[in-house]
This record gives structure tokens, sequence and C-alpha cells, in this order.
């Protein structure tokens, strides 16, 4: 029996409801966990635009400090991890979305009126990260939890929420800046994260049925967190997870900079992201519906060492505008599977009735990759005079094939070296 099989039994075994798998209940929780990560990740992805306008006009030279800004900001989107399962069972998913819609926008009307850049740090770095970690946390657990054999359909859908909003806020806030300045370019962004937030809080919610399992087997966070950590699967998940958020970001956040250092057409810079998020946002649900068919764990290693592939081959040779673009494509086809796929395996590796405290390991070991890898990326990048980009893609390339390696090593010890769908 396939894990995915045990998922859709377990209900059985603890006389709770099934999942739904889909219907109006479990995919109006898509869309609104769709609708939240259109905020949170749409302010993530147009981090480059602003890293590129930062360094250029307001704050000229101070790259690698600037860098630390989106590096905090997505690292603590995950600062929830070791207390997830508690902070969700002490708010509940609306509490915490109704949370996050608040402090988020808060976080971001504050770094409108910043004028260094420490404060740049606590404001759209700092508490826009921890209003984002109470959004990450209740969306992808709910979507988990609402779904078994179409659970990479559903998560590629999710997720397909972050790279629409990458794409459309990384547009907005390329306008915005141009017309009325980066402050205002701040603020809509908050106006926008605040009426999308107000939609997921209110579809939100979590599968009763995972409920239920929780009552019936009232086993500690902690006994549950050991459990976890003495399974090599999961070990090896972990391992992946913490390897390659070294350096999943470092294109995305990089790409715009390194288009300029080109000299390419301005329009070139403020669209790579953009592009990388439209790419992100058209395949993600194709990757998830492909795991689902041809096996999870196959995707997952696949696209993780693919992506550290193009990292090495493409990017390090790309010197022309034709050649940028190749690669913001490809690097956005098998980066989002890794993405889409790192959520998705989670349920198959630790068990349905361990998906919260799953999580918080996880994504908390995601934190240290997320909060120091650009940082160290545009430190590599600033260690020669002009700046050498190709540095950087090394780094990223190479920390992403020892992930994609970790990964092939996981889907041989689930699934054995039988080619079959796992």
């Amino acid at each position: 029996m396939s894990q995915d099989e045990k998922d859709s039994v377990i209900g059985e075994k603890q006389d709770m409801p099934l999942p739904p798998d889909g219907g109006s209940e479990g995919w109006s929780v898509v869309f609104g966990a769709a609708c939240g990560l259109f905020a949170i990740y749409g302010v993530n992805y147009s981090w480059g635009v602003f890293l590129a306008y930062y360094s250029s006009t307001v704050y000229p030279g101070h790259m690698t400090q600037l860098s630390w800004v989106g590096s905090i900001c997505i690292g603590f989107f995950f600062i929830l991890g070791p207390i997830n399962d508690w902070v969700t069972r002490f708010m509940g998913y609306r509490y915490m979305l109704l949370f996050a819609m608040v402090v988020g926008p808060f976080a971001l009307m504050m770094a409108s009126l910043t004028n260094a850049i420490w404060q740049l740090y606590l404001s759209q770095g700092l508490l826009f990260g921890i209003s984002a970690s109470f959004v990450w946390f209740s969306c992808i657990g709910s979507v988990q939890q609402h779904f078994t054999t179409k659970r990479g359909l559903a998560l590629g859908a999710t997720l397909f929420g972050s790279g629409v909003g990458g794409l459309v806020m990384t547009n907005i806030n390329v306008a915005v800046m141009q017309s009325l300045g980066y402050r205002w370019a701040l603020r809509i962004t908050g106006f926008i994260c605040f009426v999308f937030l107000g939609v997921a809080a209110t579809l939100v919610k979590p599968f009763p049925g995972y409920q239920a399992s929780l009552a019936a087997n009232p086993t500690s966070t902690l006994k549950k967190h050991q459990n976890l950590v003495r399974k090599l699967d999961f070990c090896l998940l972990l391992a992946v997870a913490f390897i390659t958020t070294f350096g999943y970001l470092v294109p995305s956040f990089m790409l715009p900079s390194y288009a300029k250092s080109l000299k390419l057409n301005p329009w070139v810079g403020a669209n790579l992201s953009a592009i990388i998020n439209a790419v992100n946002a058209v395949a993600k649900p194709f990757m998830g519906y492909l795991g689902d068919r041809v096996g999870r764990l196959n995707v997952f290693f696949i696209c993780t060492f693919m992506a550290g592939i193009m990292c090495l081959a493409v990017w390090t040779n790309a010197h022309t505008e034709a050649a940028v673009w190749a690669f913001a494509v490809l690097y956005g086809i098998f980066g989002c599977g890794y993405l889409t796929m790192l959520a998705t395996v989670v349920p198959q590796i630790a068990g349905y009735e361990a998906i919260s405290e799953a999580n918080g390991l996880l994504y908390f070991l995601n934190l240290p990759g997320y909060l120091v890898g650009s940082p160290v990326a545009s430190a590599i990048i600033n260690t020669s005079d002009p700046p050498n980009y190709r540095y950087a893609a090394v780094y990223a390339g190479l920390l992403l094939c020892v992930g994609g390696l970790f990964a092939f090593a996981l889907r041989i010890a689930h699934g054995g070296w039988n080619c079959h769908r796992i």
C-alpha cells in the first residue's frame, strides 16, 4: 500500500471523516490559502526590485547590507516552526491569519517611513517576516490536511498564488516606483496584502478530521518531534531543506542586479523577477499534478538537482539578454518544482497525524539558509572589482545539486531502487 493510500484510510482507522480531497470545501481552502501566499510571497518575490532600487538610488554602495533585509524577511517566514503546533492549537488558523492581516501591512507602512537600513531590517525584514510565518503555516497546513491523492495538485494550485503574487506585485512596484517613489510602492503593497489576507482569513480552516485525530491521540509535540527525527527518511528530508535554502533564492534576488551589471536594458532587470514568478505561477500546478501521477519523490529529486544544474550550466554562461531570459525561465520551472514538492512530500514522509510537527521542524530548518544565503552570495559577488556574479551562480548551483543528491537518497530510502511511482 502506498503512502497516499495509507493517508486515505487513516480516517477510517480513527473513526473520523476522510479528507474531502477536493469538492467545494477542499478547493475553497486552496483558494483562500493561495490568496494568503499571494500576499506574503508577492512581497518576498518582488524584493529583487526593491534591492536594485535601494542599492542604486536610496542607499548606493550598500548592497551587502541591504541584502539582509530580504533574507531576514524570508528567514522569519518560518520562525514559528518549533512552536507551530502549539500556536495552531492556541490560536487556530483564522486568528493566525487575522493577526497577519494587521501586522503585515503595518510592517510595510512602517518601512515606507524609514530613513536608515537598520529600520528596514526591523520593518520590511523582521516584522513582516514574523507576520508571514503565521500565514505560511496556516495556509500550507490546512491544504495538506484536506487532500490525500490530489495533494500535489492542491499544493501546486496553492503555491500558484505565490507565483502570481510575485508577478503582480513586482510589476506594480516597478510602476509605482517610477511614478510615485518607493515609499508609495510599500504603502500600496501593504493595502494589497490587507485585502488578500482578509480573504485567506475567511476561507482557510483546518480539516475537522485532523483535529479529531489529534484529540484521539494526544501525543505531546516533543514526543512527535522525537519520533520524527528517529526516521531516516525524515532526516534526509530535513537535510534537503537545510542545504538547498542557502542557494534557492539567490537567482531571484540577484538577477535584477546582474542584468544591470551587464548593462542590459533597464526593462530587463525590472522584469526578470516577474518572469521567474510568471513561470512559477504556471508551472507549480503542473509540477504538483506531475508529482501525483509519476511520484512526488521522483519529481522532487529531479527538480532540485536540475535547479542546481541550471545555475552551474546556464547562469554561469549567461552574458546576453537572451541567455539571461533563458536562465530565468529554466530556473523558474525547476525551482518551482522543488518548492512545490518540498511541501507535498511532508505528509508522505512524516505521516498524516504529524503534519503540523513535521512542517514546524522542516521549515524551521529553512531559516538559517534563507537568512544568510543571499547575504553570503552578495559578499561572494563583491569579493572582486567589478563584482563577479559567476561566483554566486556556482555557490547556488552547488548547494542545490548537493540537496538534489540528498533528495535522491531520500527517494531510495523511502521507495527502494524500483522505478515506480513514489
